[in-house]
């Protein structure tokens, strides 16, 4: 039987916490209970900072238990483009980063069963080689030795890969629930409302004088522009079972292409990406690929995650913005929310304990994102509020579209998903339809 559910949710026991009810107080407010948060929570925990963690729902019930769990620094082909846009500092201080998360996911899952391998990345590309080279090349001159091979154990010809040894994967929700126990978290705490510094929940209240927004698309509209320097995407993953295993992982460079992973002895297949909103592949692409190259495998779970994206691919985290200097965000992962956490959560703590960070420059929310993005995005969002619908968005009112392949009302300005009764899926929306 085929399961529309993450693989990642079989036979885990998730912790449970309770709700918050009544008034609390306390230095920092982490909101969002996903591999961001409770990594910004395990961390706090650990340098004595006084902390809570509200979470809407269950911890690790968002995209941390839809992705497809690869730790690894190889964010598809971005260190060419890194050079030539952010400059040689930039690009290696993002590859340094990244590298270090990899290393600090290494260490923290010694302490915790949750099914870590280490294995290579590989970017592929089906027709490009010169565009493997030229990554190659770059990495070469930030002082990174990358694999270039011919060589693919894939089932498609391609024209070769470039390939980060000693990069890993692992269970996404065994992780989280392994390191969550003892942390102070609360659970079906859902924010209705912020009032100075205080948020409001359906019943109680948390008092705090620093707010870290980990909620994936951040719920605050008033600062930082977040709706006009993001947008997201809709991806798609099946389950095959009784696959054959790679000796990596792997991903196209192509927009439209597709990831592969194992999990024990399944082959988890991912791709059909499209902006939310819009149409795309969604699973039916990763089934006719799967007939096609695998068509002695069986279909046992298939589910689906949302991405926000930046304009520069480069996440966003640190301070909210220049007017809300006790406010913090984590957000823009752009598909690779592992090492983004880990990399969140390193430098959020470091800017809450008041220490330096090396990497917090390239990621500061508050660079310049003067992008042809940001205006594309403006103009989705004028022309959405003008397109005439049966329902809208409560986040900022965009017309909603009608997803067929998985029966809910999507928005295509800024990504918030509603199930056919109009109840909430995904923000940055903090209410249901009316």
């Amino acid at each position: 039987m085929v399961e529309m559910r993450s693989i990642w949710t079989e036979n885990t026991e998730m912790p449970r916490f309770e709700k918050l009810t009544g008034r609390r107080k306390t230095d920092v407010l982490i909101v969002g209970g996903g591999m961001a948060g409770i990594l910004c929570a395990y961390f706090l925990e650990k340098a004595g900072v006084d902390y809570l963690l509200a979470e809407g729902r269950r911890i690790g019930s968002g995209i941390t238990g839809n992705t497809t769990a690869k730790i690894t620094s190889q964010h598809g082909l971005i260190y060419h483009r890194l050079l030539e846009k952010a400059g040689a500092e930039r690009a290696r201080m993002y590859l340094d980063a990244n590298q270090d998360a990899v290393h600090k996911f290494a260490r923290l899952c010694r302490r915790v069963d949750c099914d870590y391998e280490v294995k290579p990345s590989f970017v592929y590309s089906r027709k490009d080689r010169k565009i493997l080279e030229k990554e190659a090349e770059a990495l070469a001159r930030l002082g990174f030795q990358p694999l270039l091979t011919d060589l693919c154990e894939l089932p498609i010809h391609t024209a070769g890969a470039v390939g980060f040894v000693e990069q890993a994967q692992f269970h996404p929700l065994k992780f989280i629930s392994g390191i969550a126990q003892g942390l102070r978290i609360f659970e079906d705490t859902f924010i209705r409302e912020f009032t100075e510094n205080t948020a409001l929940t359906e019943e109680g209240s948390i008092t705090f004088d620093r707010l870290v927004f980990a909620t994936h698309f951040p719920i605050d509209n008033k600062h930082g522009m977040y709706y006009l320097k993001m947008y997201q995407h809709r991806s798609y993953v099946i389950a095959l079972k009784d696959a054959p295993k790679l000796k990596g992982m792997y991903v196209d460079e192509a927009k439209t292409g597709l990831s592969l992973r194992n999990y024990k002895d399944y082959l988890l297949l991912g791709g059909g990406a499209h902006r939310t909103g819009k149409i795309g592949g969604n699973w039916e692409e990763l089934r006719n690929y799967a007939r096609l190259y695998y068509p002695n495998l069986d279909e046992k779970y298939y589910w689906s995650a949302q991405d926000c994206m930046t304009l520069d691919g480069i996440p966003y985290i640190g301070q909210y913005s220049r007017s809300m200097p006790d406010c913090y965000a984590a957000t823009g992962f752009n598909k690779w929310g592992m090492t983004s956490s880990m990399v969140s959560a390193s430098i959020l703590t470091d800017l809450i304990l008041g220490k330096e960070n090396p990497y917090a420059p390239v990621f500061s929310p508050s660079r310049n994102m003067i992008k042809p993005q940001l205006f594309v995005n403006g103009y989705s969002a004028i022309a959405n509020l003008l397109t005439i619908s049966e329902k809208r968005c409560p986040h900022l009112g965009c017309a909603l579209q009608w997803n067929r392949a998985e029966h809910s009302w999507d928005c295509p300005c800024h990504g918030s998903r509603f199930d056919g009764f109009g109840k909430l899926l995904d923000n940055p929306a903090n209410g249901d339809l009316r």
